[in-house]
């Protein structure tokens, strides 16, 4: 089914099919020794998978060459029944031993594989008794019984009587004597009735066993009589009566066994009729059941070739190619009377008619097997009845059937035509129904289906080009070559597109191969490319565009659903050119009545279609100094001005008037001064009010058009004068936005900030100061449900900006000036700093994204015209911003930071001014190599990211963004972050000023971010890898060194009542590694980890007692070596997760071998009666109750 268009972008991602490449089956030394490894392995369940898991991979690479395989069979097969023969093999080697054998069987196919099986007479007894000491309910070993089914089917292919080999049963009286025939076909008719895939070898085994001279003479009637009592007996309403079913029918279908019972075939039809197996509710029974229906039908009739079929050429190849040599060609040879009336006359059986009703199904999955046989008896008819076959598959091409019914006609047909049973003289009636299936589309709900039909025609279209000579073909080659160019290029179906490309009979058309090469198996692969460039190469060829626009506008126009009806209405605008006065004097007049129908989409596509249309007109008027009006009659102008009255009540239907106000307006329709332009104002402001009422879905598409056509109504109508506004029109629509940014609607707040950006600069002359200070209030909100409007509002700032301008001595009421240049950058560096989190993450990443490509935005604009405007601090502001961007843990705003930043430093029209460090920045981020570096990619963005921690301007803000990534979750960003930091601190330890310079960075994002978790918990997390690396490690020699001083203060106010288990942990991964320093810190650090032991939640002591315990392993020089089995056996053995009473005595004890003060629980300090009458007093003096 058909989910509609293709996906983002309008185009399918590309399959790309690596090939196979392989020479030849390279891995045959390792699986000779997996084999025999199996016999040591199997007893260890890890090893067993494990080889198992190996063999696996091994084959499947083989799955698309199979062929490799077969110099190796042989002894794979050897080595493998070696074990399984062997008497010491337990039955759990054996097993595994055919488990391999299946995988072997399944890589190369069973019918090639199960010819390598020993099949001699002494193989029969062995293998039959292995095969019924098999479980057929035991689940495990089913690929035992499988190939075990399948030697046995090889070896009951001795050409001896069975009967002989009776004589080495026993002779004991005792005993009943069951012949090994007996044996045989009561071991295939159980396994023909287990749920597993062994039902499939059983049939096989049957297939084979049945075909033998002996065994059809003395046991096929009993077989025969089994299988059709079972079927009738069984039921497809339940699971094991389906199963039954199957295998029975399983075992009639196979060749050999279909031809064994052709002389009772009028028995097993009447038995398949009264079953009604065709209309069983199993897909798979009604396939066996047409299966074994037209291999019995061919045994009604006689073998023959029918001489009135049609014939193209020679049959012989030799003759074709001496004929080739000497330049004459083969007549096609035509059914005439006088061959007809040379063909002998016979009876055909009357259950050949019910063959081929059976046959003639409308069920999909029983199409394609059954479409061989129609061809093969349709054969064997004589014409009279050959011709009645067609006719009942030409009637299926009715719009009463369903999308499966038109699929098998067209494989039928197309099989027909391909064995020359399709006659010219039904070509007439064949071509029509063919051109209507190119064109399939039913809809189902909110989806369409008939992909598979229009696949199936062009299928057709390719057989039937090959079928017959071009003469039989001229008269419909230009209707069937424009049908396959419009499939090519229009259809939604890349399958369906690729299926004419290679179909199109354009070779005997006017540029013929022109068409075919512009529209190949590949162009087609993109539907942009194809509605909007090949399909406008094509149209430009006489007697092809008119065939082209009726069908844009009959099934994709006003029936088109989702994103190709956009890129439908575009390709109309882009053909218009080739027919300007069809498209004015009949399409217009054609879609005006639809656009005002009642059906949604056909109203929706017909009004997209004729405002394309009408400002294609427009442009190939204003080419011939003409007016739109004179393309466009005026009856069509009144029908394009009332449509929003019909409409605007609807506000699913409000892109499609949205895209026509804009394109009236880019028309310049003479509309000014009339009351429409008034409707179509407030239909614009009614939909920028209302988009929280329509749905996530189509709401961004809806703001998008109706701000779009607000900028070009008011450029159109809204100026008196070239550069002069309406004043009153300006002074409503800027104040009506401005109180929209003020909304308590989110999306109304969005709306009105984007209508403020597409204003004109004729409308904001006057008004920009009010403009750029309600949406710099806008950005300053931060609240959480206003981050879009937040996002939209730093869009809309950028975009003001550009659009009015940019003077250094112009006033800030006009103009980008010196007046307001830093209240802009300000605004926009402040949202740079939105990290809001809500149920959909991190949210304030929009907001950031957009301050980053606006600041980009007005700073090109301000260095192009002012770049004096531009002072040191707003630039370095920028570029450190950015620097913490690209540093980040979230790949794809990384990315645009870094895109950003790079651009911005390569500008050079004019260079952006006061950039530090540009000429560090320039040797990091060379031209050459920028444009190739993947800030997506965290292995090739964070290596040159971190370079700039040499830099001092951006170290800070670098230090900041790599925080978040070090210490974030994600794999990949956290191990090639943390590499590239710890790579640029080993370059720096010899540095003590670099060194140093680095930590009093690292100390200062500590000390800013304190208590804020978004960057503290990172933090934690990165200096725990820090000092795990011994990255500090020229400061443990100092004596309480500051460093280490100022962070264990940090470290303890972030944890400072803090109920966060995430961050407490990794603060006492931070205070282990700060036990590396000496002097007076080390006790300290110590005193916090004791403190740690007794905190309220057990699972912090108790991470504490392990961390602890790792900690003293490492640095053995802590503490006094007489006390170290204490010590360690008391954080080991006691149980932290006990009360905090029990533990503190431990705890306690702890401190004494450590020689820590003992932390003391906290009291309320006893208030006594001098005290309580001194805060008394002090209080009433405060509040000057007292003198």
């Amino acid at each position: 089914m058909d989910s509609g268009e293709d996906g983002g972008g309008g185009g399918e991602p590309e399959v790309i099919a690596k090939a196979s490449v392989l020479g030849g089956f390279t891995e045959s030394t390792e699986i000779r020794a997996l084999i025999s490894s199996l016999p040591v392995v199997h007893e260890n369940i890890v090893t067993l998978e494990s080889a198992i898991e190996r063999f696996l991979v091994i084959m499947d690479r083989y799955q698309e060459q199979p062929h490799l395989l077969d110099p190796h069979l042989e002894w794979m097969l050897n080595l493998l029944l070696e074990l399984i023969r062997s008497e010491q093999s337990p039955p759990l080697l054996v097993h595994l031993g055919f488990k391999f054998l299946y995988i072997i069987s399944k890589v190369r196919g069973y019918k090639i594989f199960m010819q390598l099986f020993p099949h001699e007479v002494a193989d029969v007894q062995p293998v039959l008794d292995l095969l019924c000491r098999q479980d057929p309910r035991d689940p495990e070993t089913w690929e035992t019984r499988y190939m075990l089914l399948l030697w046995l089917s090889m070896t009951c292919l001795i050409p001896f009587d069975l009967s002989r080999l009776d004589g080495h049963l026993t002779s004991d009286p005792s005993q009943t004597r069951e012949p090994i025939m007996d044996r045989i076909l009561a071991v295939a008719k159980s396994y023909l009735m287990v749920t597993d895939k062994s039902r499939d070898a059983a049939s096989v085994l049957v297939s084979k066993f049945v075909t033998r001279p002996d065994v059809k003479l003395k046991r096929l009637g009993d077989f025969l009589d089994w299988s059709l009592t079972t079927i009738s007996q069984a039921s497809d309403q339940t699971m094991g009566g389906t199963v039954i079913l199957d295998g029975a029918l399983q075992s009639l279908c196979y060749h050999g066994t279909s031809v064994c019972v052709c002389s009772s075939a009028p028995v097993v039809l009447q038995c398949l009729d009264q079953c009604h197996v065709a209309e069983s509710s199993q897909a798979m029974l009604r396939k066996l059941g047409v299966k074994l229906v037209q291999r019995l039908g061919l045994t009604f009739l006689k073998p023959r070739l029918a001489k009135w079929r049609y014939q193209r050429g020679s049959r012989s190849l030799a003759a074709n190619l001496s004929l080739s040599q000497s330049g004459s060609t083969v007549e096609a040879v035509s059914p005439d009377m006088e061959t007809q009336s040379q063909e002998e006359d016979y009876d055909i059986p009357e259950e050949v008619e019910n063959v081929i009703v059976q046959m003639n199904c409308s069920d999909r999955i029983q199409h394609v097997f059954p479409l061989f046989s129609i061809g093969r008896v349709t054969g064997r008819l004589p014409r009279e009845l050959a011709d009645e076959v067609v006719g009942s598959v030409l009637d299926c091409f009715s719009f009463q059937e369903t999308d499966n019914a038109w699929h098998g006609g067209c494989l039928a047909l197309a099989e027909l035509g391909r064995r020359g049973l399709l006659v010219p003289s039904r070509l007439p009636d064949v071509v029509p129904l063919i051109l209507k299936a190119l064109v399939y589309d039913e809809k189902r709900g909110a989806c369409s289906v008939g992909s598979n039909v229009r696949d199936a025609a062009c299928y057709v279209c390719w057989a039937f080009a090959r079928a017959y000579e071009p003469t039989e073909l001229k008269p419909f080659v230009t209707q069937i070559a424009c049908a396959l160019v419009i499939t090519a290029v229009f259809d939604r179906n890349v399958n369906c597109r690729r299926a004419a490309s290679v179909s199109d009979h354009s070779g005997t058309f006017p540029y013929g191969i022109d068409i075919v090469v512009a529209a190949d198996y590949f162009a087609v692969g993109n539907l942009n490319n194809c509605y909007l460039s090949i399909s406008v190469y094509i149209a430009s060829f006489p007697r092809i565009h008119r065939p082209m626009i009726d069908h844009l506008v009959a099934m994709r126009s006003t029936t088109g659903m989702g994103k190709g009806l956009p890129l439908a209405t575009k390709a109309l605008h882009n053909l218009t050119p080739q027919a300007p006065d069809y498209m004015a004097t009949t399409v217009m007049p054609q879609l005006l009545p639809i656009a005002l129908g009642i059906d949604l989409h056909s109203r929706h596509g017909a009004i997209l279609a004729s405002a394309e249309i009408s400002h294609a007109l427009y442009k190939l008027a204003n080419q011939n100094n003409r007016l739109v009006t004179e393309l466009i009659s005026s009856d069509c102008v009144d029908g394009l001005k009332s449509i929003h009255q019909r409409v605007s009540s609807l506000l699913l239907m409000r892109p499609a008037v949205c895209s026509l106000i804009e394109n009236m307006s880019l028309s310049k329709m003479p509309f000014k001064d009339d009351p429409v332009i008034t409707g179509w104002q407030w239909l614009i402001d009614d939909t920028l009010k209302s988009l929280h009422l329509i749905s996530p879905g189509p709401r961004d598409g809806i703001k998008e058009a109706a701000v779009s056509a607000l900028a070009a109504l008011c450029e159109q109508y809204y100026q008196p004068q070239p550069g002069v506004a309406d004043p009153q029109m300006q002074e409503v629509l800027v104040s009506q936005y401005i109180a929209g940014l003020k909304s308590t609607e989110v999306l109304t707040r969005c709306g009105s900030a984007l209508a403020l950006g597409s204003l004109p600069r004729f409308m904001i002359h006057g008004k920009l100061h009010q403009i750029l200070s309600g949406l710099q209030q806008s950005c300053s909100q931060r609240e959480v449900c206003f981050t879009e409007a937040r996002r939209d509002a730093a869009k809309a700032m950028a975009q003001v900006c550009v659009t009015a301008g940019v003077s250094a001595q112009g006033g800030s009421d006009s103009v980008v000036c010196e007046g307001n240049v830093s209240a802009v950058y300000r605004a926009l560096l402040d949202c740079m700093t939105d990290y809001t989190l809500d149920s959909r993450g991190d949210v304030g990443a929009w907001v950031r994204e957009a301050a980053m490509t606006s600041l980009m935005e007005v700073t090109l604009c301000v260095v192009g015209t002012a770049p004096q405007l531009l002072s040191p601090y707003l630039v370095n502001g920028m570029m450190c911003s950015l620097a913490q961007q690209s540093a980040e843990k979230i790949d794809r705003y990384r990315a645009h930071a870094g895109s950003v930043f790079v651009r911005l430093l390569h500008s050079n029209n004019p260079a952006v001014p006061h950039i530090p460090h540009r000429e560090e920045l320039l040797a990091i981020f060379p031209t050459e190599g920028a444009e190739g570096l993947n800030w997506n990619a965290p292995s090739q963005a964070f290596p040159h990211i971190t370079q700039l921690l040499r830099l001092p301007q951006y170290q800070y803000h670098t230090l900041l963004g790599l925080t978040v990534s070090v210490g974030g979750l994600t794999e990949s960003t956290v191990r090639f972050s943390s590499q590239s930091l710890f790579d640029h601190l080993m370059l720096i330890q010899q540095d003590a000023a670099a060194l140093g310079q680095f930590s009093e960075a690292l100390l200062h994002v500590f000390r800013d971010n304190l208590r804020n978790d978004r960057v503290s918990i990172p933090f934690l997390k990165m200096l725990d890898q820090m000092l795990a690396r011994a990255c500090f490690d020229t400061f443990t020699t100092d004596q309480d060194h500051q460093f280490c001083v100022d962070l264990l203060s940090l470290c303890k106010e972030e944890i400072k009542k803090s109920k966060d288990t995430q961050k407490l942990r990794s603060a006492i991964a931070v205070f282990c590694g700060l036990i590396q320093f000496q002097g007076e810190v080390r006790k300290k650090v110590l005193f916090q980890l004791l403190l740690l032991l007794c905190h309220p939640f057990p699972v912090i002591r108790k991470t504490t007692a392990s961390q602890v315990y790792e900690m003293l392993l490492t640095y053995d020089d802590v503490i006094d070596p007489d006390v170290m089995d204490d010590v360690m056996t008391s954080l080991s053995d006691t149980n932290w997760e006990e009360d905090v009473a029990t533990v503190r005595t431990h705890r306690n004890q702890l401190c004494d071998w450590l020689g820590v003060q003992k932390p003391q629980p906290r009291c309320l300090p006893f208030l006594c009666l001098p005290n309580l009458d001194s805060l008394y007093y002090g209080i009433s003096r405060e509040r000057g109750l007292l003198r």
